[in-house]
């Protein structure tokens, strides 16, 4: 073998073992509750929900290890690559997706169909942290350097309402001005932008499908319709109020194994693991998201790049966001809009991509001390 070989193979174990393996076995602890609620959903049958999630979680987690290992460089450098590509592949969507369930979302690569709206979330927050990377604090501010970020965060957001993706979309636009907001634009572009959600709001609304509509309805009122539109969000608070402190044991909530849970492989996984593992089992879960949190929190602070400290800090958020709406969803406390709890709800896309977001935070950790040049 050649030393330069040897010598990548040497720099890889080296990097492997300095990992945030805490982070690791967080996250670990997460896709495990998700297998555990899968098998818990099918009745006890790996199939076939557990079976395939288990495939696409080691899909993820091979990747995740790759992308802790790439060079921190790379991703700056093709950080615009993987934006264009993002949007090529949403406008994809608009001409070539697959429609499934009323919904445009997904392009049939032949081998593999991907949910392009997913992975758009961490390309924008590479090509946000880039541009804000190579801008000066003075031009932060200015409205000709505040276009194009808008602009970033404007387009993909339109295109995945278009799919309709409602959920998604919002989150997307949340947490690419989460990053405007980490590198201190100036507060007046904030009021602006509260001042002019109410005719936005009133667009949006204009533009929803009927069934968006009654979702928001059934939200302010669930009551007003307990066996159709309100039916989803009434069994799902009976499910985590029947669970009690201690749950009724694995496989034995009765909203879940009798059928009455909506989605709940899916949008209404937690409502199944309250059910079944209580409060403490609640807590538990939600304490591995704070952990999680907090890691990549630090790992935030403790980047010294301005790049590496806005990708850190904006998947951070993003991740937060992603947990704090799924539940907040299935008690009642926000609308139902489709989004799945990170690292635990079935899904393909969703899941490798959360992993690979794992992955930016283990890079950034990993090269903590690099001092990026502009770009």
């Amino acid at each position: 073998m050649s030393s330069a070989y040897l010598s990548m193979r040497a720099d890889w174990r080296e990097k492997l073992a300095n990992l945030n393996w805490l982070l690791v076995a967080l996250v670990a602890g997460l896709c495990l509750a998700g297998i555990m609620a899968l098998y818990s959903v099918a009745e006890g049958h790996f199939s076939p929900w557990a079976y395939r999630q288990l495939y696409r979680i080691g899909l993820g987690f091979v990747l995740m290890l790759i992308v802790a290992i790439i060079d921190v460089r790379h991703w700056l450098t093709f950080a615009y690559f993987f934006f264009v590509c993002g949007l090529i592949s949403l406008l994809g969507v608009e001409f070539l997706g697959d429609t499934q369930m009323g919904a445009k979302r997904w392009l049939d690569l032949g081998v593999v169909t991907v949910q392009p709206s997913e992975p758009m979330r961490i390309a924008l927050i590479l090509a946000l942290a880039r541009y804000y990377h190579n801008l000066v604090p003075e031009r932060v501010s200015h409205p000709l350097w505040t276009l194009l970020p808008i602009l970033m965060i404007l387009v993909p957001s339109l295109l995945i309402m278009r799919q309709p993706d409602l959920g998604t979309s919002v989150l997307l636009a949340l947490t690419g001005i989460a990053v405007m907001f980490l590198v201190g634009l100036n507060w007046r572009y904030f009021f602006l932008g509260a001042v002019s959600l109410v005719p936005i709001t009133m667009i949006i609304w204009g533009r929803m499908l009927e069934y968006q509509k009654l979702r928001v309805m059934t939200f302010l009122n669930p009551e007003r319709d307990p066996l159709g539109a309100g039916y989803h969000i009434l069994q799902s608070k009976i499910a985590i109020g029947s669970g009690g402190v201690w749950g009724k044991g694995f496989m034995k909530g009765s909203q879940n194994q009798l059928d009455f849970l909506p989605e709940k492989h899916t949008d209404f996984i937690f409502t199944m693991i309250a059910e079944e593992m209580g409060l403490i089992g609640s807590l538990t879960i939600m304490l591995l998201y704070v952990g999680v949190l907090f890691i990549g929190l630090l790992i935030a602070y403790e980047a010294k790049s301005k790049f590496c400290r806005l990708v850190a800090a904006a998947l951070s958020f993003s991740l937060f966001a992603y947990f704090f709406v799924n539940i907040a969803m299935v008690v009642g406390l926000l609308p139902v809009v489709g989004v799945p709890l990170p690292f635990i709800s079935y899904g393909g896309t969703s899941s490798v991509t959360m992993l690979i977001s794992i992955g930016l935070l283990l890079n950034i950790h990993l090269h903590k001390n690099v001092e990026l040049p502009q770009a």
